[in-house]
């Protein structure tokens, strides 16, 4: 059954809530600038050495009636396209649930599981996950072929549950009692009670300009940045010029606030690039 079937389906205690979790391989002092981007009510607190986790409230599937898969689908792309490092969303409804992994400008990969832990996707996206994650080729790899196999009495949240088992050889420990599948206020209750949690939200265009100029002390993503003079600068704006329109054309088609987000990141981002570019003295 689809996501927005989904939407339609039985009510009642078997049918489970939609909610999602973002996981992003860098310190949240790193992602809480991307974050507010993205326009949503969110938790963010540490999810490992190396890893942060986004709580989000939930508003497009909750209350706007869209599929939450295709809203996290956005979201991780809009974050990774404007960072160094990636970013896995895990999501889950009533009939399936699943993870989108988003490296960069790649297409992001991502697997399904039916309500009741049928595999429904590519057997081939398990090995370019394992790839893009720097998991181990041969252990890591048999631990998730066996997610793309049936297996009796194994839901899709337990599914959900031994992909973090896996990942937990990559330095991802989420904290205790946020678990996936759980419903919205649960995870809120879980990131809240940690003693890093911060809340994050929209900060006003002036403070996400002011975000923006910040990062170019950091002196991995200096050479990307609008104003660093980079030639490297120049082909990121043109490539995210290029890929805004059809990524933002495929918001609007399927009313997917997160696509629309992404497309519009993309845009303002290449735009800035190209502006500084152009109005940079030439030696």
């Amino acid at each position: 059954m689809s996501t927005e079937a989904s939407r339609t389906g039985p009510a009642g205690p078997a049918a489970r809530a939609p909610g999602a979790v973002l996981l992003c391989r860098a310190q949240p002092d790193s992602v809480a600038p991307a974050a507010r981007l993205l326009r949503e009510r969110m938790l963010l607190t540490r999810a490992g050495e190396d890893w942060s986790v986004l709580v989000p409230e939930g508003r497009p599937w909750l209350h706007g009636g869209e599929p939450v898969d295709r809203v996290l689908t956005g979201w991780a792309t809009a974050l990774a396209v404007g960072a160094s490092w990636p970013v896995l969303a895990l999501w889950w409804d009533a009939d399936r649930a699943g993870f989108v992994l988003a490296v960069g400008f790649r297409r992001p990969v991502g697997y399904v599981w039916l309500a009741n832990g049928t595999p429904a996707g590519e057997d081939e996206a398990m090995r370019t996950f394992a790839a893009r994650l720097g998991l181990d080729p041969v252990l890591d790899v048999q631990s998730l072929d066996q997610l793309t196999k049936p297996a009796a009495r194994t839901d899709a949240r337990a599914r959900l549950g031994a992909l973090l088992a896996v990942l937990t050889r990559v330095g991802v420990a989420l904290p205790t009692g946020l678990i996936p599948g759980e419903p919205v206020a649960r995870l809120h209750e879980a990131a809240r009670a940690q003693p890093d949690a911060r809340p994050v939200e929209w900060p006003g265009l002036r403070a996400a300009v002011r975000t923006e100029i910040d990062a170019v002390t950091h002196p991995r993503l200096s050479p990307w940045l609008p104003w660093s003079g980079d030639p490297r600068a120049r082909l990121l704006a043109l490539a995210q010029l290029t890929a805004a329109l059809p990524v933002t054309a495929w918001g609007v088609r399927r009313r997917s606030a997160g696509w629309i987000t992404a497309g519009a990141l993309l845009l303002a981002h290449g735009a800035l690039g190209l502006t500084y570019d152009l109005a940079r003295p030439r030696d």
